[in-house]
Parts: structure tokens; C-alpha cells; sequence
């Protein structure tokens, strides 16, 4: 039987994930996943692709969503009051534009120290009204598209085999859901519907994967080549780009729980 393994969320869009026994999800995802974003001061959104460092910074939002708190090595962290009234932005993200809550002044200044480039803090709007695309489209906050990244345990160890000593943690594929008790690797990829406790969740599309996944989480540095080297030796999707994971969207939003059993259902 299929259960949920692990459960992580992402407050702020490229930092690092947080973990949780237990989570609501709603339409846009996880709580709180991908509920702020670092930008440029021109509003292009931040990414491990070329801002590495984002993998260190961890943040803590509390339950009501009113507090956010940003960690880092060698600076004191830092505390905030979620401010759902100061001007918004326009901000961009892969092209598309979008609307987000400046954070202010303080945020602005701790980011740029982390990571040493000019930058700012935003929170997705309550009226944020984002569509994504896919088999079955859904919405979410500032997610690279669907609001759900699942992988399985078992495609993770396919490739762990595959790379031998040089095997790589679940954390380089930053997936909100971890899927346990599959013997055999890529099973996710057959997912048309899906149960999860009193939740369900149709399959949006396979994963494309960057370069993000290059990035040693634990360090915020590039590592390369691996794992896009070996993948792209068995992984190549008809589409282009190489696909491991799936993208899913929400359709009933509920609880979810580590050791839920996941029911899936062919497309």
C-alpha cells in the first residue's frame, strides 16, 4: 500500500522546505507553500538557479500565517509581522506578471545581506487569482506552476542505484509529498486521481527538471552535474526536458497526514 512518507512545505518561494507530521491542504497547495517570494528590485522572483543561497535561508511561518520568521548562517535571524496592507508590487514570474505585498524595509535588508545582491521580500495577495495549466488545472500561490510536487521513494532510489556512491538526498527535488511503499520507480508518473486521507488531487503533469537540482541543499552551492547527468540517460520526456516527479492540483482540499494511505487511480 502506498502512504505518505514526508510532507514539506516551502513559505518562501527557492528557501529551504519545512517539514510537518501533519498539514491542511488547500486550492493553492501545502499552508503556506510558496506564500512569499524574493525578488530583485524590478520584481523578478528569485531563484536557486542563480541565486544559490536562498537553499539556507529558513523560514518558520506560524500556523495563522501572522508571523514569519527568516534564519540564516552568521546573521541573527529575523522576525516579522506579515503585512497584508502595505503597497503591492507588480512582480514577475517566468514571464507572467503578478501582484505581490511588499514586506518592507527590514526584510529588504536582511535578504540583500544573505545574498549579496539587492533584494525584497513579497506576500501573495488574499485575492491572488492564478490559474495553472496542465491535465487538471488548479491555482497556487508562487509555485514554478502546479501547487503539488510528488515524488516516490522508490523512483528516488532507482536513481540513487543508478548513481552509486555518489547518491543524492530527497531534498534536491524539493517535493511537497513523498510517496512510500511503491516497489516499483516512476509509478506516480501513471497517476490520473488521487486519495489522500479526506483530500483528492488529479495529476496536472510530469515534473521538468532544472538546475535547481544541482544545488547541494544543506550548503547553498552549486554541485553539478549530477543528478541532470544520469537522468538524462533514462528520464527524457517526449515533451523535452527531463521528467521525474509529478505535478499535481488540488481538488478537495483537506488534511494530510505522514502514514496516509494513498489511493491513485490510472489516467
Amino acid at each position: 500500500m502506498a502512504t505518505v512518507g514526508g510532507l514539506i512545505s516551502y513559505p518562501v518561494k527557492g528557501c529551504a522546505g519545512v517539514p510537518a507530521r501533519v498539514s491542511p491542504l488547500t486550492r493553492a497547495g501545502l499552508a503556506h507553500d510558496r506564500s512569499f517570494m524574493v525578488t530583485d528590485p524590478s520584481g523578478g522572483f528569485r531563484s536557486q538557479r542563480r541565486d544559490p543561497r536562498l537553499a539556507v535561508i529558513r523560514p518558520a511561518v506560524e500556523a495563522d500565517g501572522t508571523r514569519l520568521a527568516l534564519s540564516a548562517p552568521g546573521v541573527a535571524d529575523l522576525h516579522l509581522d506579515v503585512d497584508l496592507d502595505a503597497a503591492r508590487r507588480d512582480v514577475v514570474l517566468f514571464g507572467a506578471p503578478y501582484r505581490g505585498i511588499d514586506q518592507g524595509e527590514r526584510a529588504a535588508e536582511w535578504l540583500s545581506r544573505v545574498l549579496a545582491v539587492p533584494s525584497r521580500l513579497v506576500r501573495v495577495p488574499p485575492d491572488h487569482d492564478r490559474v495553472t495549466d496542465g491535465r487538471t488545472p488548479g491555482t497556487s500561490g508562487y509555485a514554478d506552476s502546479s501547487p503539488v510536487h510528488a515524488i516516490s521513494q522508490a523512483s528516488l532510489d532507482e536513481l540513487n542505484r543508478r548513481l552509486g556512491a555518489s547518491s543524492l538526498p530527497m531534498s534536491r527535488f524539493r517535493p511537497n509529498i513523498v510517496i512510500d511503499g511503491w516497489d516499483e520507480p516512476h509509478l506516480e508518473d501513471l497517476i490520473g486521481h488521487v486519495r489522500i486521507g479526506d483530500t483528492e488531487l488529479g495529476f496536472a503533469k510530469r515534473a521538468i527538471r532544472c538546475a535547481v537540482t544541482m544545488v547541494d541543499q544543506r550548503t547553498g552551492t552549486k554541485a553539478g552535474p549530477e543528478p541532470l547527468r544520469t537522468l538524462a540517460t533514462y528520464r527524457r520526456a517526449a515533451e523535452g526536458g527531463i521528467a521525474f516527479g509529478v505535478k499535481l492540483s488540488v481538488l478537495r482540499p483537506g488534511r494530510l497526514a505522514v502514514g496516509d494511505a494513498l489511493v491513485a487511480s490510472d489516467p
